[in-house]
Parts: structure tokens; sequence; C-alpha cells
């Protein structure tokens, strides 16, 4: 065997995979067509974090005199050096990556890798050359694609996907956003910040419609405070390419509308890169596209794993990396627990921004919980005003019996930043009051945390 591990692919699943299994004595080594790191370093989390932290900078510079800052001249959104400077974050963390590769004696094996047999995989390079390659465990990590929607297709220059829309030629004058998940959120406010005239539309009657209703409502009145345009309860029934501008027609509960724009991002979720790799010549199960695993993430084949968005579930990078990390883990003959999703945390980085852990108030209600709920304002927390961040709250979902934390959501400033606590507290099965006594610094935005804790007792002190 050349390997003891082969990875294919070098997102944040198959990366982190490939150096635990590396830390753990095993030989190991990756595959990859494009640029280590896979979407989420290179077209993904870390460069659209770029560009929203250029358009809060962007902000903040707009509003300097709210913080008694005179700026003379003009502020303007540069948008061609936010596109740049995001460019340069992402080669920067891929750098890393191959850093850690050569640290931990990762080989890198450039190409498109498939499943070719028992324990092999076969890679052709740029210049189609095929290679084949022997591993004990094979670890598909293949990731994900922008999914396309039969009346919306992409063509990459009027109707485009999110890699796309983070290297634009030119800022659009105005653009309708598809989908209001993260990455559609993320990109509406992006651009409405540095002065797109953006339409957000969303199918479900909420934005963020995975997230608690009562914070899907607040950030689409934050949404609205910056005149963007939210269409919920709505769809696209087709899309004009023809002209100079785009002529989207949605079905809103009213009636159709047509909106122009010159951009139509499509971000309406992903789809698996399950295509091609094998799968049905080894006979591996797969359900809707997805791979059939079992809980230390085997396919129904001897000697081959699955890993991240090409799985049934949360298509996040952390998930990746944990699953990956499970995967190997088990492989090396330790005992690792199987993940428990019910923990999964969830970040949306807009202004404000949002993160959530557990069940909303609505799917708790629904599993037969009776609860205790407490909601602490951020108008309310000192630091928020301090901040000039007074939009959003912290919500805490407690079972009224046991006094367990069933759910947590968040919306305001560093709210990315907090929910990690609350995914502690409800892995160590922290009770309502152990939290209300868990002393939090003060000022901090974290203090939210333990107000809403105490508002579901009504012990809350500062509202």
């Amino acid at each position: 065997m050349d390997y003891d591990v082969l990875v294919i692919g070098s997102g944040p699943g198959g990366y982190v995979a490939a150096i635990r299994a590396s830390q753990l004595g095993l030989k190991s080594a990756v595959v990859e067509k494009e640029n280590v790191g896979g979407i989420c370093l290179n077209w993904g989390c870390i460069p659209t974090k770029s560009l929203l932290k250029s358009a809060q900078a962007y902000e903040y510079a707009k509003h300097a005199a709210d913080y008694g800052v005179a700026i003379n001249g003009e502020v303007k959104a540069d948008y061609p050096a936010m596109v740049k400077r995001s460019r340069d974050v992402a080669a920067g963390m891929s750098k890393g990556v191959q850093f850690l590769f050569k640290k931990n004696k990762i080989e890198t094996i450039s190409g498109f890798g498939k499943l070719a047999g028992k324990n092999t995989v076969e890679v052709t390079d740029d210049a189609g050359k095929k290679t084949t390659y022997k591993a004990k465990h094979i670890i598909l990590a293949t990731g994900a694609r922008s999914r396309e929607l039969p009346n919306l297709n992409i063509d990459g220059k009027k109707v485009i996907g999110y890699r796309k829309a983070m290297t634009l030629d030119k800022q659009p004058e105005s653009m309708v956003v598809v989908g209001s998940g993260a990455i559609g959120s993320e990109f509406a406010y992006f651009y409405q910040s540095i002065g797109t005239k953006v339409t957000l539309v969303e199918f479900m009657p909420t934005v963020v419609p995975n997230e608690d209703v009562e914070v899907a409502k607040q950030l689409e009145r934050s949404f609205k405070k910056m005149k963007m345009k939210v269409m919920t309860g709505s769809t696209v029934e087709k899309v004009d390419t023809s002209g100079e501008k785009c002529k989207v027609t949605i079905k809103t509960k009213k009636g159709e509308e047509i909106v122009e724009a010159d951009i139509v991002l499509s971000a309406v979720g992903i789809a698996p890169n399950t295509e091609n790799i094998g799968l049905e010549e080894m006979g591996i199960k797969t359900e809707k596209g997805r791979v059939k695993v079992d809980e230390f993430y085997r396919t129904n084949v001897e000697g081959v794993y699955a890993i991240g968005d090409i799985l049934e579930g949360p298509a996040l990078a952390h998930v990746a990396s944990a699953e990956g990390i499970a995967c190997v883990e088990k492989i090396a003959g330790k005992n690792p627990d199987p993940i428990d999703y019910s923990n999964i945390p969830g970040c949306t980085y807009t202004n404000p921004e949002v993160s959530s852990v557990g069940l909303t108030e609505a799917k708790a209600k629904e599993a037969g919980y009776e609860l205790k709920i407490g909601k602490f304002p951020y108008s309310a927390s000192g630091k928020a005003s301090a901040s000039g961040q007074k939009d959003g709250f912290v919500k805490l979902i407690f079972d009224a019996k046991y006094g367990e934390l069933l759910g947590a959501h968040m919306i305001g400033g560093n709210v990315t930043e907090m929910i990690a606590e609350m995914v502690v507290a409800k892995k160590l099965e922290i009770t309502g009051h152990e939290l209300i006594k868990t002393i939090h610094p003060h000022p901090t935005m974290s203090e939210a945390v333990m107000e809403a804790a105490a508002a579901a007792y009504d012990e809350v002190i500062h509202i």
C-alpha cells in the first residue's frame, strides 16, 4: 500500500482528517484538483469574511462622526481593493495549509481523484495523465457546489453563484439575491452596505429560515433599515437576461412583480460533488445524491469513508472537520465519541451577526417540552451601547422540568464569538440556574447570556 489514509479533497474536512491521521502515525496523502484548503479557505468561509470585514470598516468610516471621529473628505467603497484583499487573505490561508501538510509529512497529489477498485484511487492530472495510488483507507471529502434551480440557470455573467459573487470585475449598481440562508444573507448585506441596491428573495416566510423566528424577524428589520428590499414568501419564476439588465419575475402573495437588476445571485443551497468519483462502480450506497455512512463515516464498502458536505446533515466547515477527526481516530483504533448533531453551532456573519445552537422555540414546543424562555435585549447592554450596536438580543430556551438548556439564539454584535459558550454549556448539561450563577465579565456582550438565563427564571436585574 502507498498510504494508510488517502483523502480525496482538501477542504476543512479533508485537510483536517489528513493532519489528524498523520498525528496518529498514519502515512497520509491528499488528492486535490484545485487549491489546497478547498472551497472554505479559497471561495467560502475565509474570503467572504474578508469582504464582510471590509464592509464593516466602510460602515464605521461612514458613521465615524457618531464615535467622535472627524473624517475630512469623501468616504468611498473601493470594490476592487476589497476583492483583492479578500483574495490575498484566501491565498495566505491556503499557503498556511500547505505549510501544515509539509510539517506533518502529508503528500499533496494534484488532480481529480476517483475510486478505481478495492483500496485504489485513480488521479487524473491537468494534462490528462492517469496515475493509480493504493491506500488501506480512502476518505471521500469532495465537498459541494452551488445548487442550480431549473428556472435559474447560472451563466456566470448575469446569473451567478457565490464564487463569482466574490470576484466580479466591478460593483453592480443593483442585484437580486435568491435565497436568504447564510450565503445569501451575507452577500446581500455586503453588497447593500457598499452601495449596491439589493433585493433579497426568500421562498420561506422569514429570512434565515433555519433560525428562530424572533431572530429572523430582527435580521429582516435590520436589512430593511439598510434600505434593502426583502421579499419573503416569494419565488423567482424566471429571469430574462436578453437585455442590458436582468428582468426577474417574482411571484409574491400579492401577485407577480418584475424587478430589474444588473446581477442575479443564486444562493439556494448546495449540491454535493458525488458525480464521477466511482460511487456507482464501487456499489457505494447513496440517498438523494448523498453518501450513506455509519456513525464513524464508514460506507457500506470496506475501507471507504465519507465526510462533510457529501453527507446528509449540516453543510458546515466545522462539522466536516469534526467528522474528519472522528473518522481517522476510529481508523487508528481510538475510541472517539460519535458526533452529537443536536449540538452544532451555526453562524451568519451579517451585521448584526446571527448565531444559534440547539432547538428553536417552535421545534422545542413540537418536541413536547414545557419551556422557560429568557430574552435579554442589546439595548440594555452597556457594552452594546458603548459599541454602537444596540440592535439584537440573546434568547435562551430551557426545559422547565429539569432546567436543561435546549437552545440558544443570538443576534447582535460579537454573537458568532459568544455561541461557543452555549455549545459547551449544552454539552455539559448546565442548567439555567448554573448559568445564572456563572459570573460574566462586565462590560461585555456576553453578559447578555447570563441576563437571558436570569430572565427565564424571573431573576433578571437589568431589564
